[in-house]
């Protein structure tokens, strides 16, 4: 009986109640539910603790909503940014100069990306009327066509015939021409990730170049230093005004027995006042015991190249065992030598030794940051796997050792094209000689600071190795060397890390994606444009741990300098005019933290030291000293900076943001964020907003 009078007094409650119930459900578990039956029960008293949750669940709201206006408040200073650096560089063109585009085959490449962009304007314009009128017949991969019933007019007949004309014609060769970058692109991810595979087979193995001894002790204390080779350093420089004094420093102060080292500076600057600073600097060192010498050629032919080849065909020369080179940039530690010509004793097919690059500038902005990124990849992984398995690697042009045999058995250093470091390695390669690359030896340089030397450092990167394999590929295919090592020169080391490579990442991800927003039925899959490019950018990352918060610019710039790459690939394969162009990469001299201790010593010495370097010099050294004091005593000239708008980035970046409002009319979330990013990525880069500025 009691337990009837509890369910009929339940059920009365709540038929008298009045008001629809309301659950408030929160992700926190930390915070309780509040169940609100009727208007009456939000006024009933509260316990405690419900009162300190309700209150806590306001202040989460409050601290989301100040969080979403921040975020909002920061896209709106960024667009507000962007907009007014346009205003500013394309309408009123303060501080801005056009990119000069000197190649026909360049001016092609413009014109060709301007007639896809007005043709995207044509289809973007002609969809959005489709699309408001209601025309959205197409859903991919099917397409439905109208019947002639359906036709509700002359613009709806013409937009009927579009679309049969665009499934039948056009949409085949681009599947085709699609489906083949594919595949380039896969075949190009499984190469980048078997290169990680075996760099993480040598991180586990521990495997590194070792040497048993050092070779180069001596039992005679009266001939301590017989037993160490002679080495010849070369320090290649032209109008190098900002780093040549920190780079000879370095050099002179290499832990090498005196007598059994020498030093050239090979001068190739055409600026009297520049030859007269680095005159100086060498008299300096050469004041202090140094063996240095000071080279100016009179007739400047053959860039770097030519430089070297000069240098060593000096009848001293012939003294010689090893030679390593620096360039104007690169600081080696004191112990370099000590590190790196061991490695040679007791090996005669050794002929090159090569250490890994450090940067001494890799934070200074996003662009160094970027760059880092490539560079470590580069050095702890490709070179490092090549020359662990292969013996074999591309040289860097400086930071190495060489063994002059090899260089002499080689052809020497040739001019024919702008990257004479790869041409030497790849002759040495071919002649049998091996190369060994030291991870754990670093030497320190800088990276271009600013887009446009970073531009062209790129384009003669990826311009010479086009055109020195038109060079090599009938001595390659000539030579004794194994058939699997011909097959890693011709298929890896060019064909596909030095053509295929720019050849797909330009089509693909510039060209033909957008025009897919336009034809539906070649459209990319997600994996293509998401999943597997950010896969690989996760790998370029793992070498610089440090740099995973930049992995979405990473990827977005990586496909801006495709644009750059594609052209100079192009250039280089059919010998055009830019290939054969060598212009010096503009450096900053940033000192590191080596070089401040070293110049605060260098200032006190040099106090106590200069009268009695007065006294011991000569009438011709004196007049040098007093050059150089006038040279320092100049004012330097204020340089009004500016920046270039690149037009072709420029271009791409409309491209892009046009097929971006396209794929917003049907509705593809992934396709649009990556057109979208993808396009302000390159309208960065076309105003030049990326790195310093040019000065």
């Amino acid at each position: 009986m009691s337990g009837m009078s509890k369910w009929w007094t339940k059920e009365t409650t709540q038929e008298t109640r009045k008001g629809t119930p309301v659950v408030v459900t929160m992700e926190n578990p930390k915070y309780s539910m509040v169940e609100i039956d009727s208007p009456d029960a939000a006024f009933r008293p509260v316990e405690k603790d419900r009162g300190k949750n309700a209150k806590q669940f306001t202040w989460v709201l409050l601290l989301k909503a100040h969080q979403a206006i921040g975020l909002m408040a920061s896209l709106g200073n960024f667009l507000c940014s962007l907009l007014a650096a346009i205003n500013k560089r394309l309408i009123f063109g303060q501080g801005v100069t056009m990119e000069a585009d000197k190649s026909s085959k360049s001016r092609l490449l413009y014109r060709i990306i301007l007639s896809f962009l007005a043709t995207a304007f044509a289809f973007l314009g002609f969809e959005i009327i489709a699309y408001f009128k209601g025309w959205r017949y197409f859903r991919n991969p099917n397409l439905y066509v109208p019947q002639s019933t359906e036709i509700q007019g002359y613009f709806h007949e013409v937009y009927v015939s579009w679309l049969q004309f665009r499934a039948g014609y056009i949409a085949p060769p681009i599947k085709s021409l699609s489906s083949f970058c594919v595949l380039l692109f896969l075949v190009q991810s499984a190469d980048r990730l078997i290169l990680c595979l075996g760099c993480f087979w040598i991180k586990f193995k521990k495997i590194k170049p070792r040497i048993e001894d050092y070779p180069f002790k001596s039992d005679d204390v009266e001939n301590s230093f017989s037993n160490y080779p002679m080495v010849l350093v070369q320090i290649p420089m032209c109008n190098e005004r900002e780093v040549y004094e920190q780079s000879i420093s370095a050099v002179c102060r290499l832990d090498w027995p005196r007598e059994r080292l020498l030093i050239q500076v090979l001068d190739d600057s055409d600026d009297e006042s520049i030859q007269s600073l680095i005159k100086s600097e060498v008299l300096k060192w050469s004041q202090r015991g140094i063996n240095i010498i000071y080279r100016h050629r009179l007739i400047r032919t053959g860039y770097k190249a030519g430089n070297l080849k000069s240098a060593m065909n000096c009848e001293y020369v012939k003294d010689y065992e090893f030679v390593a080179i620096f360039d104007a940039d690169f600081q080696p530690n004191a112990d370099f030598l000590k590190l790196t010509v061991p490695y040679f004793k007791d090996n005669p097919e050794l002929g090159l030794v090569q250490a890994r690059w450090t940067f001494v500038n890799k934070d200074e902005n996003l662009l160094t940051r970027l760059q880092n990124i490539n560079m470590c990849f580069h050095f702890e992984v490709e070179q490092q796997v090549n020359g662990v398995f292969l013996n074999f690697f591309g040289f860097n042009g400086t930071g190495g050792v060489w063994r002059i045999k090899a260089l002499e058995d080689s052809g020497g250093w040739l001019e024919r094209t702008t990257v004479e470091d790869m041409d030497i390695a790849v002759r040495a390669h071919i002649n049998g000689w091996k190369f060994i690359f030291l991870n754990n030896v670093k030497v320190l340089c800088e990276l271009p600071e600013s887009y446009e030397a970073y531009r062209k450092q790129q384009h003669r990167w990826h311009s010479g190795p086009m055109l020195l394999f038109r060079l090599c590929l009938p001595a390659i295919l000539t030579s004794k060397i194994s058939f699997w090592k011909k097959s890693n020169l011709i298929l890896l080391f060019f064909l596909l890390r030095k053509l295929i490579l720019p050849f797909y990442s330009f089509t693909l991800f510039c060209i033909i994606l957008p025009l897919t927003m336009f034809i539906p039925e070649a459209e990319l899959p997600i994996w293509v444009i998401c999943y597997v490019p950010v896969f690989m950018s996760f790998l370029n990352i793992l070498p610089s741990p440090g740099s995973f918060p930049f992995l979405v610019p990473y990827l977005l710039f990586e496909n801006t300098m495709s644009v750059t790459k594609f052209n100079a690939m192009i250039s280089g394969l059919f010998q055009l005019g830019s290939s054969y162009e060598w212009i010096v990469t503009k450096k900053s001299g940033r000192p590191s933290e080596p070089d401040l201790l070293a110049a605060a010593e260098r200032e006190t010495k040099e106090m106590m030291g200069r009268a009695h370097m007065l006294r011991g010099s000569s009438e011709s050294e004196l007049s040098e000293l007093g050059k150089l004091k006038e040279c320092r005593e100049e004012t330097p000239k204020r340089v009004k900076k500016t920046n270039i708008v690149y037009k072709k980035e420029v271009a791409l970046a409309f491209l892009l943001l046009t097929a971006a409002a396209r794929s917003l009319l049907s509705a593809q979330g992934v396709h649009f964020y990556f057109l979208l990013f993808q396009g302000i990525a390159f309208l960065l880069v076309g105003l030049d907003l990326i790195g310093e500025q040019m000065s």
